[in-house]
């Protein structure tokens, strides 16, 4: 009998543990919606279930939700559609209350305890899925509210695309950014003959995903670089591409550095490639990297975009003439430049890193161990506004479009030089790299 007894409270253990009330409740596979999750008050003592909560549901990814992400708190869920706090009012019990990200209004409460083998953060996530489930009345509202919400975002960025394609005539695009004016800033009257056959490249990268440092005037300056190109040089406006901020992730230089110029460039092809905003170096290699809307200092080399990469591309293009032009650095030391937290600043010799095709001329605002300053009260990088103002007033652009690159920087550098060191008690020396003579 005994024996009897003890196969059956062994039988029992094994359901018990073989039995998860997340699994066994109905979980709805397609809850359309973002959520944001953050812990609240809890006893210290009994922390794990919060923390077990909390671990479910950030691996809680398609097919349970479209995105999940973690925050800090309630504020800071406003890219979500719900945000979910988990708490634990006791030792053994946990609580979800699932908010409305649109109104903050507390939407459900919801609270389980755990006894015997089970684990109340299983049982949590399941009546969170339970209470989000397909036609219940808590997910018809959300998917109204993140209707809603989708197409505000839509209009404002809409707004945001007419502005800067459509400005105001008294005004010119960069105005639409930076409230500062300066003479570059009205276009020269001169045009050039139309150049069909030539594309362009223009980034302009100011805020990032990471929350780095700002890049401050970027955009504004790839803004009128993109107008100089399109109203002075001759660019056809369909042969311009503008990248700002979020449009510039790292698939989006892929995407044209590597495919898009390769589909369109020919044989007397002119390419102009202009880039503003933070570079990085790779601390291990010394190799310089281009840093992405969603690019990570910590991890260049899978979020940047290499200079290398960046030159190889353009060196299989069939152009007659390339020209490269960067108002970043790439030392990390500060300016427009980052680097991984804890790593050291590095000396680059841009000159002798790499070898640019014989089609190619690179321009970059700095030299390997300085820092690119900004020009705040012309409202520019301070390479981009000296390069723009030599384009306006130096006669550097030929009747037919193209660039005098050594005239155009034989001008820029002094001038970059002298207000960086008068202005800015700073070094900073233009570079020029051009293919080896044999």
């Amino acid at each position: 009998m005994k024996r009897l007894l003890c196969i059956v409270q062994l039988s029992l253990v094994f359901v018990f543990m073989s039995y998860n009330p997340a699994l066994s409740a109905r979980v709805p596979r397609d809850i359309p919606l973002d959520a944001c999750v953050f812990v609240g008050k809890y006893d210290p003592s009994a922390a794990a279930w919060v923390f077990t909560a909390r671990r479910k549901l950030l691996e809680a990814q398609r097919p349970s939700f479209l995105s999940v992400q973690e925050v800090n708190s309630l504020e800071e869920a406003d890219n979500c559609d719900i945000a979910i706090r988990i708490s634990q009012p006791s030792t053994s019990s946990v609580k979800a209350d699932i908010f409305s990200t649109e109104t903050k209004e507390l939407l459900i409460s919801l609270e389980e305890s755990g006894f015997f083998i089970f684990d109340p953060a299983e049982k949590i996530i399941s009546q969170i899925f339970s209470a989000l489930g397909e036609d219940t009345p808590l997910q018809k509202r959300l998917i109204k509210e993140r209707k809603a919400r989708l197409a505000k975002l839509e209009a404002k960025k809409e707004e945001s695309v007419k502005k800067i394609s459509q400005p105001d005539e008294k005004y010119s695009a960069a105005a639409l950014i930076t409230s500062v004016q300066s003479d570059i800033d009205e276009l020269p009257s001169a045009i050039a003959n139309p150049k069909k056959n030539s594309y362009a490249i223009v980034i302009g990268i100011e805020n990032y995903r990471q929350k780095l440092p700002k890049a401050d005037f970027a955009v504004s300056d790839a803004l009128l670089v993109s107008e100089y190109l399109t109203k002075v040089m001759g660019y056809p406006e369909e042969n311009v591409v503008l990248l700002i901020n979020d449009k510039a992730l790292q698939s989006d230089l892929t995407k044209y550095f590597e495919k898009w110029l390769h589909n369109n460039v020919e044989k007397d092809s002119t390419i102009f490639i202009y880039y503003s905003g933070h570079g990085a170096p790779n601390p291990q290699t010394g190799d310089a990297f281009l840093v992405p809307y969603d690019g990570d200092p910590s991890f260049i080399d899978q979020t940047g975009y290499s200079l290398k990469r960046m030159y190889d591309a353009l060196g299989k293009l069939p152009a007659k003439e390339i020209i490269v032009a960067l108002d970043s650095c790439f030392s990390g030391a500060g300016g427009r430049s980052v680097l991984a937290e804890g790593a050291r600043p590095l000396v680059m010799n841009l000159q002798k890193t790499f070898a640019v095709p014989t089609n190619m001329t690179v321009l970059a605002a700095a030299s390997g161990d300085q820092i690119g300053s900004t020009y705040k009260e012309k409202g520019h990088g301070l390479f981009t506004y000296f390069m723009l103002k030599g384009i306006k007033n130096e006669d550097v652009v030929r009747q037919d479009g193209s660039i005098a690159v050594s005239e155009l920087f034989s001008y820029l550098k002094p001038q970059v030089e002298r207000i960086a060191r008068k202005q800015y008690n700073n070094e900073q020396t233009p570079q020029l790299i051009a293919p080896k003579q044999n």
